[in-house]
């Protein structure tokens, strides 16, 4: 989409050990108008495939995966980092290692949000290494619900998750897909 990827070399910043900081319009100070953008090319890519639940992960996902939800009219679900004391009964449960933070934890969803009969599209705001696309395709698979694909904004595809997912059958909408960064704050996208 070139709309996102006109904004990442606008706004965005290439840090060291290849971060991309698009917190200023992506996954801090959110630009709700993008989000729709965004959700609108989601949906078209998956219009055909009858979406009746959105899952994300805690906590850079859920503003993109609740506009998301607004598009496809259907409810938005997230997987929490930590249990708290509101979250009672039975649980889906899974390991999840995040790139970003450089730490490993479980996430959780509660069985009575994912059913046997959803057909769930996963929303995130990156994909590099592809560990949150895992745990969440670990927790739709335990849930015996069907995984529609993943809807994502930014994908770096010079790491190896979309590549190792799409490989194991996994379809990925990616919006703006980074084939390099460079040591002087450039970036390049795929064609």
């Amino acid at each position: 989409m070139r709309l996102l990827e006109e904004r990442i070399l606008k706004d965005g910043k290439v840090r060291p050990g290849g971060i991309l900081k698009v917190d200023g319009f992506l996954n801090h100070q959110m630009d709700v108008h993008l989000f729709m953008q965004l959700a609108d090319q989601w949906h078209e890519a998956f219009a055909a495939d009858n979406v009746n639940k959105i899952l994300t992960i805690e906590a850079s996902g859920i503003g993109l995966a609740c506009i998301a939800g607004l598009v496809f009219d259907c409810p938005v679900v997230f997987a929490k980092k930590t249990k708290t004391k509101n979250i009672d009964g039975s649980l889906y449960k899974t390991t999840v290692e995040s790139f970003t933070h450089g730490n490993i934890y479980d996430v959780i969803v509660s069985r009575d949000y994912l059913l046997p009969t959803d057909r769930v599209l996963l929303i995130d705001d990156f994909l590099a290494n592809g560990a949150a696309l895992d745990g969440l395709c670990d927790l739709v698979e335990q849930s015996g619900a069907t995984c529609v694909g993943a809807g994502i904004a930014v994908e770096k595809s010079f790491q190896p998750g979309g590549q190792r997912l799409r490989a194991r059958g996994l379809r990925i909408e990616s919006l703006a897909r980074i084939k390099a960064m460079h040591d002087d704050g450039t970036l390049e996208f795929d064609d």
